[in-house]
């Protein structure tokens, strides 16, 4: 009891267990010994010289100078061991010696890159996306880099908005589960890890709901649909131990979300107690004039210090500003105090103070250069990442002994393109990067020829190479089509407002059509794209989003049935850029639409179905599963209770493969009005053909609360239904009752 007590009384002294001064003491130790000027230099961020993902504003000259005076805390874009190393250097000429964070946009791998967010997420798989963080990580941190700004968490609704390529789609509770895998993998077994970077959850908040989908405009949303659909993953992000936050550039409701007190200092750091630090987005703290929230660039640093944003990404407005508004009273110098002890934090917890350069280590990096097993992996997660969205006529798989295979259209010979947007360019990508051609070209038969014609460009109106297409097309026995939009047309302020296939890429697929050939249309986006014309006249279609390093064997491996697609669409696909949003988990309305014949009086538009074209959660496979009927625990429940439900999944096809078989609700009547139906779980499961299997669910009352009118967080007693099927239109029905 005595060697108890002791350790409780050294702790709360300031040491740990072992005799060491803890975290928290050295922080106020180093707090102690800072000037105002230092304690400023920590809460600003710029980017290297080269490489630049925002509009510019650093002096170069000037940076290295203020590194060396102590004014710099973090640097982005900076990347490399040698690249670290010298900075870090400068970092420690400084009176301190306090080292610098180095962060990158790390979104979808580093050297080995992964299918883009958007397609991860289809994949439905969270161990696979864990480990590609995993691996992302590792990767990153062997050339010296301490932070990345991801997961973005954000929902979005609207395909016009181009990030929906960096998320985990429309729904909170897959873009939740998501969301921490991610987390876990980029901070694997915790900060201090030589292996483990800090993750970033971004953007905080509501970045995803930009009116009419254009990339930094406004948000304008009740505070019950910001709790209830925006902040849930942000929530779990903080609960989970995410290492920061990253601000939204949109504002919310009238106030910029860099400088919202709501969010920053009542949810965030006061309801959640979240002990991270916040980091502005690019600029964003100096953007708040031309939003018109701020004057000039002193109140922009006055507005976003005293909301709870820690640190100044590439705005130059702390360090100009927060010494001149501490002397004025204007803000609180207790503020820069607790901002800076944030920062420094993390910084210990990174072990940085004990060695500034274990992350930079050339021979970790050269380990890291091309790892093969990096690479089998990116290939598997490429190939699970794919959905089969048709496939009427059984052409897929495709035989390796096809005599010959024509390969048309504008992305067939890309290298650098597969890795989609938000990836690290490195010099030998061209090399690298395997080709939908030689994917495909690889696992034919050597007594089999691969045909190909580009056919058209990405996006002009160049119809000079239709011909060459169509005659290619004509000497094949099967031709494969890859379509869709360019990798650099989905992204940060990439927004469009027509996503259909872009240029003259549908014209091309028409006259190939009237060749009578067979066609497998492979899709290329990172976005839901419209091709309404092609989903109604060809047979076969696969969206293969951006697959990244190893795309091409990853398109090969589900072409001919090394892998069966199993991919399931974690955005709703509309039928034309009208129905815009349209997602699953709509109110009902007191007129709802019952069919698609019927539109007097109800909520549809008369010349469009309200149905979307792909539904979210759908996703074909070469084989077919059949559900039992569900069995449920009870019908009738009461408190706190769980519900068991239980469903049987036969395998009844010829290939073995994967299902994801998913749980949904309704809750009747409310409050305020409900969803038609919201996901509640999922799992995904592998059957052989012939094979059942048996997937159980658990529901409790924690599933059923919801946001009120007030705000307060809870359930209802009443009538539920439980809905389970292959996606959120496809399901079966049963109905019960809870009472409290």
């Amino acid at each position: 009891m005595k060697k108890i007590y002791f350790i409780l009384a050294f702790t709360a002294f300031g040491f740990n267990a072992f005799g060491q001064k803890t975290i928290d003491q050295r922080v106020s130790e180093l707090l102690s010994k800072m000037t105002l000027e230092e304690k400023v230099g920590q809460l600003v961020q710029y980017s290297g010289f080269e490489y630049a993902t925002g509009p510019k504003n650093s002096n170069s000259a000037t940076v290295l100078e203020e590194i060396k005076k102590g004014k710099v805390g973090s640097m982005l874009n900076v990347a490399g061991a040698e690249e670290t190393k010298k900075f870090q250097e400068l970092a420690l000429r400084s009176r301190l010696k306090i080292p610098l964070l180095f962060g990158q946009d790390v979104i979808h791998g580093y050297r080995t890159t992964f299918p883009v967010n958007l397609g991860q997420a289809a994949s439905w798989d969270l161990k696979l996306i864990e480990r590609s963080e995993r691996i992302a990580a590792t990767e990153a941190s062997a050339y010296g880099i301490h932070w990345t700004f991801a997961p973005m968490v954000d929902i979005a609704r609207d395909p016009r908005w181009g990030r929906v390529m960096e998320g985990s789609g429309e729904d909170t509770y897959l873009g939740m589960q998501i969301g921490l895998a991610r987390i876990k993998g980029f901070q694997g077994k915790g900060l201090g890890n030589v292996d483990a970077i800090m993750a970033c959850a971004k953007h905080f908040a509501a970045y995803g709901a930009a009116v009419g989908g254009r990339d930094y405009n406004s948000v304008d949303m009740s505070l019950r649909q910001l709790h209830e659909t925006y902040l849930p993953p942000f929530k779990a992000a903080a609960e989970a131990g995410v290492a920061t936050f990253m601000n939204s550039f949109n504002d919310i409701n009238g106030i910029p979300a860099t400088a919202n007190k709501y969010i920053l200092r009542d949810v965030l750091k006061g309801k959640w107690n979240y002990p991270g630090f916040v980091v502005s987005d690019w600029g964003s703290i100096g953007e708040m004039v031309p939003h018109g929230y701020a004057k000039d660039n002193k109140e922009a640093a006055e507005k976003a210090m005293n909301a709870g944003t820690d640190m100044d990404m590439e705005s130059r407005a702390y360090m100009a500003e927060l010494p001149k508004l501490i002397q004025e009273g204007k803000v609180d110098a207790k503020l820069i105090d607790d901002a800076t002890r944030r920062i420094l934090v993390k910084k210990f917890e990174m072990g940085l103070f004990d060695d500034p350069y274990r992350f930079s280590s050339e021979k970790r990096q050269k380990e890291q250069l091309n790892n093969r097993e990096n690479r089998k992996f990116g290939r598997e997660f490429g190939s699970r990442s794919i959905v089969l969205l048709k496939n009427e006529k059984n052409i897929l798989p495709l035989s390796k002994t096809t005599k010959t295979v024509a390969l048309i259209g504008p992305f067939g010979k890309e290298t650098v393109a597969n890795h989609g947007f938000w990836s690290i360019a490195f010099k030998d990508d061209d090399q690298r990067i395997v080709t939908q051609f030689d994917g495909i070209k690889d696992q034919l038969d050597k007594n089999s020829t691969l045909l190909y014609a580009k056919g058209a460009n990405v996006d002009d109106h160049d119809r000079s190479m239709f011909a060459e297409a169509v005659e290619t097309a004509k000497k094949a026995d099967v031709v494969i089509m890859t379509l869709g939009e360019g990798h650099a047309m989905s992204g940060e302020a990439k927004s469009r407002s027509n996503i259909h296939f872009s240029g003259v890429q549908e014209d091309l697929l028409k006259e190939i059509a009237k060749t009578g050939k067979p066609i497998v249309l492979m899709i290329n986006a990172g976005r839901p794209l419209i091709f309404d014309w092609a989903a109604d006249n060809i047979s076969t279609i696969v969206y293969t989003w951006w697959l990244g390093t190893e795309a091409g064997n990853s398109i090969a491996d589900v072409l001919f049935g090394a892998v069966n697609p199993g991919g399931k669409l974690p955005m709703t696909f509309p039928r034309a850029e009208g129905q815009i949003p349209v997602y699953y988990n709509h109110y009902n309305t007191g007129r709802p639409a019952k069919n698609n014949t019927d539109r007097n009086y109800v909520s549809a538009y008369i010349d469009l179905d309200n149905d979307p074209k792909f539904p979210f959660g759908y996703g074909l496979s070469y084989t077919q599963f059949k559900y039992s009927e569900m069995n449920l625990s009870s019908t009738n429940l009461k408190g706190d209770q769980s519900l068991n439900i239980s469903v049987n999944v036969s395998n009844i096809g010829n290939y073995d493969g994967e299902e994801v078989v998913q749980l949904y609700i309704r809750d009747l009547f409310g409050k305020v009005v409900r969803p038609v139906k919201e996901l509640k779980g999922f799992q995904k499961v592998f059957i052989k053909k012939g094979e059942t299997k048996t997937v159980n669910f658990t529901l409790t009352p924690e599933n059923l609360k919801f946001y009120d009118d007030e705000l307060n967080y809870d359930w209802e007693a009443g009538d539920f239904d439980i809905l389970v099927g292959t996606d959120s239109q496809n399901v079966q029905t049963k109905r019960i009752n809870w009472t409290k």
